[in-house]
C-alpha cells in the first residue's frame, strides 16, 4: 500500500510504497477512503505536540473507508461496512487514561491515517449513513466528537442555552451546528466578516468580529445579556482564555480544546474562582462518542477535498487559516 511518513519539518512528506496490515485478533482491516486534517496535525508535523513522537510517523487521526479484512473473533458480516475510525481507538467507552489517550492515532507512536489501509480494533470503528461521503464521515473522529464531548459531556448545554463558539474551524463548525440542533443560542466569533456570513448561514444568531472588537468576550456577554454566556468552547488557549472567562455566566462552563495561541501562558484565577466558573479540559472522546456524534445526523461542512497526491498542498491551506470546516484527503 501507498502511505505518507513524517521527515523532516521544512520538507515535503514522504510517499512510501509498504506492505499492507494484517488485521490480529479482534482487529479489522480498513481501506481508507477518505481522511481530514485538523490542527493538531500541524504541531505533531513540526513536533511541537509534546512529549516524544517517531520521526517517521504516519500523520493524521481521522479517516474513514470500508472493512475489508477481520481478524480472529471478528464476525465476517463487517466485511464491506463503512465505517468511520475513532480517533482513539482502543477507548470505546469509561474513563479517559493515560494508556487510552497513549493510543490516538496519528501522533506519538502510532501511526495515523494517511495510507491507503490501517488495522484497528474491531470495536473502534463506527458505521455511518449510506448517504454521507466518505469525507463527511471523516470529519467526525477529532473535530465531531471534541464539538459533541465539549457540549453534551459536562453539565450539557439545553434548549434555550447561550453558547460561544470562538472560530469557524472544524470544531467550532460543529459546535455552531450541534448547539443550534439543540436548541441553543449560538454567539459566533471571526477575524473574517465573510466567514461571519456564512456562520449565520448555518444558524448563528449573534456575530462578533474579534479584530474589530477586541474585548470580544464583554460583547458576548452583554449580547447574552447581564449574566454573560452559559457556555464558551474555546479553542484558542492562553491568548483567549481571559476573554472566555469575560464572556461566560457566574456559575457557566468553558471548554478548554484547542491550543491555537499555544500551550502556555498566564491564567486568570480570579476570574475563575470569583465567578464559580467551571473550566474543562477535553481531549476528543471515547468511539461511543462518536457513536453518538454520528447519529445526530449533523452532515459536517467541508471546505476543500485535496487528492491523495496533494497532502502537501493539503497542509497548506491549513496552515494558511482561510477554510471553514473542515479540509478533507481523498485518498480512492
Amino acid at each position: 500500500m501507498r502511505a505518507y511518513r513524517l521527515t523532516d519539518t521544512d520538507t515535503p512528506l514522504l510517499l512510501v510504497e509498504q506492505p499492507d496490515p494484517l488485521p490480529g485478533a479482534g482487529e479489522v482491516v480498513v481501506d481508507l477512503k477518505a481522511a481530514t486534517l485538523n490542527y493538531r496535525d500541524t504541531i505533531v508535523r513540526q513536533g511541537r505536540y509534546g512529549g516524544t513522537q517517531r520521526a517517521d510517523l504516519i500523520p493524521l487521526s481521522d479517516g474513514a473507508g470500508v472493512i475489508s479484512a477481520i481478524g480472529e473473533g471478528v464476525t465476517d458480516r463487517r466485511i464491506g461496512e463503512r465505517v468511520a475510525i475513532g480517533f482513539m481507538p482502543n477507548w470505546t467507552d469509561g474513563a479517559f487514561t493515560a494508556a487510552k489517550q497513549a493510543g490516538a492515532l496519528g501522533g506519538g507512536f502510532v501511526d495515523g491515517v494517511l495510507a491507503e489501509r490501517i488495522a484497528v480494533p474491531a470495536g473502534g470503528v463506527v458505521p455511518f449513513p449510506d448517504t454521507w461521503s466518505f469525507e463527511e464521515a471523516a470529519a467526525y473522529p477529532c473535530a465531531g466528537v471534541t464539538a459533541w464531548a465539549c457540549l453534551f459531556g459536562g453539565g450539557g448545554i439545553r434548549p434555550g442555552s447561550t453558547v460561544l463558539v470562538e472560530g469557524t474551524g472544524g470544531v467550532s463548525t460543529f459546535a455552531l451546528q450541534l448547539a443550534k440542533a439543540a436548541g441553543a443560542r449560538v454567539i459566533a466569533t471571526s477575524s473574517s466578516d465573510a466567514k461571519l456570513e456564512r456562520a449565520h448561514a448555518l444558524g448563528a444568531d449573534e456575530l462578533i468580529n474579534y479584530r474589530t472588537t477586541p474585548e470580544w468576550g464583554i460583547r458576548a456577554a452583554e449580547i447574552a445579556g447581564s449574566a454573560g454566556v452559559d457556555f464558551v468552547l474555546d479553542v484558542g488557549g492562553p491568548g483567549t482564555l481571559d476573554q472566555a472567562l469575560a464572556a461566560v455566566r457566574y456559575g457557566g462552563e468553558v471548554a478548554l480544546v484547542g491550543v491555537l495561541t499555544g500551550f502556555g501562558g498566564s491564567v486568570n484565577t480570579g476570574a475563575i474562582l470569583m465567578k464559580a466558573v467551571a473550566v474543562r479540559g477535553v481531549y476528543v472522546g471515547a468511539v461511543a462518542d462518536l457513536r453518538a456524534a454520528i447519529a445526530s445526523g449533523i452532515r459536517p461542512v467541508i471546505d476543500e477535498v485535496f487528492a491523495f497526491d496533494q497532502a502537501d498542498a493539503a497542509f497548506a491551506h491549513l496552515r494558511g487559516a482561510g477554510h471553514q470546516g473542515k479540509i478533507a484527503i481523498r485518498i480512492a
